[in-house]
Parts: C-alpha cells; structure tokens; sequence
C-alpha cells in the first residue's frame, strides 16, 4: 500500500529490464574502464538512451551505489564466515582484508568512497554504504580491544581509511603484492597493542 492508501503498482516490465540492464552495463564499464567511465556509452550498452539512464540513476554516485550492492552478497558471505572466528585480532584482520578487496572492485573506487565518508553528506547515495561498512568494522573493532588485541585509542572509521588506502595504492598498479603486504603489517603494528605479536 502507498501512503495514500492505494495498492502500490508494479513497476512496468520495460522499466524492470532497462534497470536490469544499466546495472549489468555499469558492471562491466565499471571493471574495464574503473569508475570515471563514460555514463553514456553505459546507456548505449544497455540499448537506452542517455535520458533512460538520469531517470533511473539521478547521478554517476547514484549508479555506483546500486552496482555496490549487487556485489555486496560476497562481502556479506565473508563477513558470515569471520563471525564464526574465535580469535577477535585474527576476525578484524581478515574483515580489514575483505574490505580491503571490496574496495578494489573497480579503479578510482577509493576517491568517492572516501569523499562520502568523510563528507557524510545525507544527499549523497554513497554515503549509507560508507556508514554501514565503518559500523561494520566498528563491531571488529571493539570486540578486538575488549580482548586486548588492538589500541583503546583506535577507531573504526581509521582503519575503514587505512583498508581504503591500501585499495586505492593497489588499484594504481603503485606496488606489488609483497610491498603491500608489508604495508598491511604496517598497519596492523599501528593498531595493536604493544604486546600482540599475532
């Protein structure tokens, strides 16, 4: 039901398909020409005009967003798997890493993450995501201080900068996999206590 009380309509089958297909399209501009890609070869792709496109997604962060979320399922079925993780240091080291990852889905991902985190602007459709994954990592966090893995002076919304740092050097092609692994372990000795050597 609508607030008006009115049974809510179905929205058309054309409408569905063109919105299935601006999805599937910025998926794969997205993967091969990162973020800043051209929103109009996307319509093209998916056989609309650019008009079709505006209607469904107001803004190219708009466009991101729901392309986010029909890659969040893997995310999510990490994050079931380090729930089930005893170790509190050893679940926000491989939450970090998924997150990590996550943000490298697409080049030039980290900038318009960072700027809807740090902005927290409510207009802006990246933000709800930003704020869900530092709640996220929040939850790690705390669990890891309580069992003295990690600082009292850390944050989430720190590490959330850091995993997105890393993903934005590695994104660049800046490193190989050794340097960044080093990098991690920089991290890591950061946010530490002094005595966890894990």
């Amino acid at each position: 039901m609508s607030s008006t009380g009115q049974p809510e309509r179905k929205p058309r089958a054309d409408v569905q398909r063109n919105h299935v297909a601006l999805l599937e399209a910025a998926q794969r501009h997205f993967m091969a020409y990162g973020v800043d890609t051209s929103l109009e070869a996307v319509a093209k792709e998916a056989g609309v005009g650019a008009g079709t496109l505006y209607r469904h997604f107001p803004t190219r962060q708009a466009l991101l967003a729901a392309v986010l979320q029909t890659r969040s399922e893997e995310l999510v079925a990490r994050q079931a798997g380090i729930k089930l993780i005893g170790d509190a240091g050893e679940a926000l080291k491989l939450w970090l890493r998924a997150i990590e990852e996550y943000f490298s889905a697409f080049s030039g991902l980290p900038e318009p993450l960072m700027a809807a985190a740090r902005a927290q602007e409510p207009d802006n459709p990246l933000t709800p995501p930003c704020s869900t994954l530092i709640a996220a990592t929040d939850g790690y966090v705390r669990a890891a201080q309580v069992a003295g893995h990690v600082r009292r002076s850390v944050r989430s919304y720190d590490l959330f900068l850091a995993a997105l740092s890393i993903a934005w050097i590695k994104g660049y092609g800046a490193t190989d996999e050794e340097s960044l692994d080093r990098l991690r372990a920089v991290m890591a000795s950061g946010y530490r206590e002094p005595d966890d050597q894990a």
